[in-house]
């Protein structure tokens, strides 16, 4: 109340019983259909008047959508956003399957859902309403300029604040993986290879031992064999990401509410929060 006045400040849906005698909701709906998020006022029942705030989308989104897309991931964003709001997003940055007006709970539903599918999730969060989504994902990726519950909930904090990180950090893992087994085979056959030497494998033929010293020497040069191919990952550089597609032109699917089957839209296109399974 303000000065005997009921003033109330939301969404459309929290206005939903307020009287609106100059069409101020339908400009609203006009401002979410270009990608702001309306807010609403209400004085006394009655709708006032109506503001609008946008995020600008980073340079590199579109970019890095394409590229997660073609390493064969499924691109999905969730927000609390307007659906229109969010399909405009969504379509700037490439995404076509969208869940809009999600609560916070929600969106840690829809990565379980997702989880439940047989699918390794990953979230790109970067606000207090993130924090479950990134806690219950496979792999939570917070924004260094977020909140810090949202980083707290995270397993790995992007000090960038860009998408290219979620890019780099994946062709990092897949690098470490090719490493590892580079390693494991490596020191498979040279075992395989040393052991029945060192035992003696070769002396009914040819008289060849080999003593101790040499023994330990093959085994610490195989060590070292090792590690210097685990340090070439510190020279690891992921690709550029300016070659990348544009973003598709086509509708977005978006869901509003709670998570369920994302139904198809002829609306524009916005985006923030983001999860690649």
């Amino acid at each position: 109340t303000v000065e005997g006045h009921e003033v109330r400040v939301g969404s459309a849906a929290f206005l939903v019983d307020a009287d609106d005698p100059h069409g101020l909701v339908a400009r609203g709906e006009a401002l979410a259909e270009a990608g702001r998020t309306p807010l609403f006022v209400a004085v006394d029942g009655t709708v006032a008047g109506v503001a609008a705030v946008a995020d600008r989308l980073k340079a590199d989104s579109a970019a890095a959508v394409a590229r997660l897309r073609s390493m064969g991931m499924r691109v999905v964003m969730i927000t609390g956003d307007h659906p229109r709001t969010a399909a405009a997003v969504a379509r700037e940055a490439g995404v076509d399957e969208v869940y809009a007006q999600v609560l916070p709970d929600q969106k840690a539903e829809r990565v379980a859902a997702l989880q439940a599918q047989g699918r390794v999730v990953a979230m790109v969060g970067d606000g207090v309403n993130d924090a479950p989504a990134l806690a219950r994902a496979d792999v939570g990726f917070a924004m260094g300029g977020g909140t810090d519950v949202a980083m707290e909930a995270g397993d790995i904090t992007l000090m960038g604040g860009s998408l290219a990180g979620v890019i780099k950090a994946f062709e990092l893992s897949a690098a470490t993986i090719r490493n590892i087994r580079q390693n494991l085979v490596g020191a498979f056959f040279y075992n395989v290879l040393g052991i029945p030497i060192a035992a003696g494998v070769l002396y009914p033929v040819s008289g060849t031992l080999l003593s101790p010293e040499i023994a330990g020497a093959a085994m610490a040069f195989s060590s070292v064999t090792v590690v210097t191919n685990a340090r070439r990952l510190r020279r690891f550089e992921p690709r550029g990401l300016g070659s990348e597609l544009p973003a598709t032109d086509a509708a977005p699917t978006h869901a509003a509410g709670p998570p369920g089957v994302a139904t198809p839209t002829a609306s524009s296109s916005a985006a923030a929060d983001g999860e690649a399974p």
